[in-house]
């Protein structure tokens, strides 16, 4: 995907898609952050638009990245719009996927699945579904668990190597 968004898309769709699996956040939100967001920042603090919930985004992993991009734009907006003096929509943001997929060969891909990508890549580095639950703001562990896709067939495979 990233370098199908390189390749035929562009550095903001690619710094997009970057920003999305690396903090979980929503499309929604993604698209409202403005360049004095992240300008020289490696936290970000936003209030998330779904929960109404503030949330802390480190961006540590990917700042040096957002802090090249935002050199190349001329815009208060850091997803902008090539129409207009807007941010990009959410549907944009999902046909710029869609664009990269297809290129990519790659099935399924939506605007929700950079978050559902940060969840899975979190729970196998951390195995901690508590925490990751809190991340994305969900009211339970089931839902979190759903969410990413830990199955009963997965749970069963790692308690077959499970050793003290």
């Amino acid at each position: 995907m990233k370098w199908a968004l390189k390749k035929f898309c562009s550095q903001r769709d690619y710094i997009l898609f970057l920003t999305g699996i690396n903090t979980g956040l929503r499309v929604g939100d993604l698209v409202k952050l403005k360049v004095s967001d992240v300008r020289r920042k490696k936290r970000i603090v936003i209030r998330e638009g779904k929960t109404k919930k503030p949330r802390t985004i480190h961006v540590d992993n990917i700042y040096n990245e957002i802090q090249e991009y935002i050199k190349s734009i001329d815009s208060i907006w850091l997803f902008p719009s090539r129409k207009g003096d807007g941010a990009i929509t959410t549907t944009q943001a999902y046909r710029q996927l869609q664009k990269a997929a297809d290129m990519a060969e790659v099935d399924s891909v939506g605007t929700h699945t950079m978050r559902k990508t940060f969840g899975y890549w979190h729970y196998k580095q951390f195995r901690d579904v508590a925490k990751l639950q809190d991340i994305l703001n969900h009211s339970h562990p089931d839902i979190t668990k759903r969410y990413i896709g830990i199955t009963a067939e997965e749970i069963e495979n790692d308690m077959k190597s499970f050793v003290l």
